[in-house]
């Protein structure tokens, strides 16, 4: 199955983890990945510790577990690539914006691309 197959058709929750120049780690549940089709992968960001955290470091982790019974998922390590501030395709991709926060005064959201460089199953080495 490939990639925007599975996040396209499989629930569960996801964690991304990133950490700011010096190391300080945090990790926020993010919703599953936009797949681009170029093979990236963007997720929306608010103006939040995450995205000040790319910022300063583009490296980061993003978990997923799939709902339901037993450990399945994916481990994916990103790079970010570049970002769009309030785009229309932001906006077309959104799964959760609703049409009162589409424009709030002063709201920024970000959608961030990373490149894909590393996918590993959620447990196991994948070999």
């Amino acid at each position: 199955m490939s990639m925007k197959n599975y996040f396209e058709n499989t629930k569960g929750v996801g964690i991304l983890s990133t950490s700011d120049m010096s190391g300080a780690v945090n990790a926020a549940v993010y919703s599953r990945p936009h797949v681009m089709d170029d093979g990236s992968i963007s997720l929306i960001m608010n103006n939040k510790l995450s995205h000040k955290n790319v910022q300063e470091n583009p490296k980061a982790h993003y978990l997923f577990i799939e709902e339901g019974p037993g450990y399945k998922g994916k481990r994916l390590s990103l790079t970010m690539l570049r970002e769009e501030e309030n785009s229309e395709l932001l906006f077309e991709l959104c799964r959760r914006c609703y049409p009162s926060e589409l424009e709030p005064e002063g709201k920024i959201r970000y959608l961030v691309y990373f490149r894909v460089d590393k996918e590993l199953p959620l447990i196991g080495t994948g070999a």
